[in-house]
């Protein structure tokens, strides 16, 4: 069982930073990175709103920006472990147990950085053709409908910025919301409808989704009307919101109703010696800006609690 003084548990902005601040306080962190190195951002094709990351001959992407948060973090001594997150037990108090796939730990304190996941819409053919047609992430598998008509869900940030993504690829892009406006901020909306592959189908939703072997179309119902129709199509990609990584720490920190870590103003958690920054526990501002602002705080509110303890 490995001895540490942190463990930082995810790889987002906020574990990130978290791992950055803890590695220059000489703590010598450990950072658990579970699935995915860089959490949603590594899945972001542009990064246009972090302050200080932009390049004049292109617009810097996500994995760029994670590439750059790593080689920070580790330059002042951070260690990245790429496993996930299967147990932990923070009952005892300090220090507190955390099971791995590969390792067993014990941290004199703990900084949750778990982040959240795409929300899936809970239809009939979602679960079926994930991979075969339905995808949340469309950096990761725009390239593979180049040519087709694609269906986007959603009508807030994540939607507009895949959607207008999408448009590199498809042939056309139609913007599915159960709305009869986008919630998305104006300049995206701007861009959006601008953009000539993109159309929009409002007060609808998705009821399911239907193929054979494939995604060939999406069932859908006007909210307002009740009338349902069938639409082909070649892909379904869903935006419809996150949900916080906190199954593994029921009964462990107090949670809301809806699973976001409850943290105070500097990011203490229920649990003396635990703190939480990101997503995992920010269900409003769900920025790069803010979760890095919050792993700053979390870092250097574990390190005063260390401190202290001595």
């Amino acid at each position: 069982m490995e001895k540490e003084r942190v463990v930082i548990i995810g790889s987002g902005p906020a574990g990130l930073t978290a791992a950055l601040y803890t590695a220059r306080g000489q703590l010598n962190p450990v950072v658990i990175a579970g699935n995915q190195l860089g959490g949603q951002i590594s899945l972001t094709a542009e990064v246009e709103n972090y302050p200080g990351f932009f390049f004049d001959d292109h617009t810097p992407t996500g994995p760029e920006l994670v590439e750059v948060m790593q080689k920070q973090a580790e330059h002042f001594g951070a260690r990245i472990v790429f496993d996930e997150v299967v147990e932990v037990d923070f009952t005892k108090g300090s220090p507190f147990y955390i099971k791995t796939y590969g390792k067993e730990y014990l941290a004199d304190a703990v900084i949750v950085t778990a982040g959240a996941s795409p929300r899936r819409l809970g239809v009939p053919g979602e679960e079926a053709f994930i991979g075969r047609g339905v995808s949340y992430c469309g950096t990761c598998d725009g390239f593979f409908f180049r040519g087709k008509d694609i269906v986007v869900v959603g009508g807030g940030d994540s939607a507009m910025e895949e959607a207008i993504f999408l448009t590199r690829f498809a042939n056309s892009v139609r913007v599915i919301h159960r709305r009869d406006q986008l919630r998305a901020g104006a300049t995206l909306q701007k861009r959006a409808f601008a953009n000539e592959k993109i159309s929009f189908i409002w007060d609808t939703v998705v009821e399911e989704i239907v193929g054979n072997g494939t995604v060939q179309a999406v069932k859908v119902r006007n909210v307002k009307s009740e009338e349902t129709a069938v639409l082909p199509t070649d892909g379904v990609f869903i935006f419809i919101g996150h949900y916080p990584n906190s199954k593994f720490l029921e009964g462990q920190v107090e949670l809301d109703e809806h699973g976001y870590v409850i943290t105070d103003e500097m990011m203490r958690t229920s649990v003396e010696g635990v703190f939480a920054a990101g997503e995992i526990q920010d269900a409003v501002y769900r920025q790069i800006a803010t979760s890095v602002g919050q792993g700053c705080a979390a870092a250097l509110q574990a390190e005063r609690w260390l401190s202290e303890r001595e």
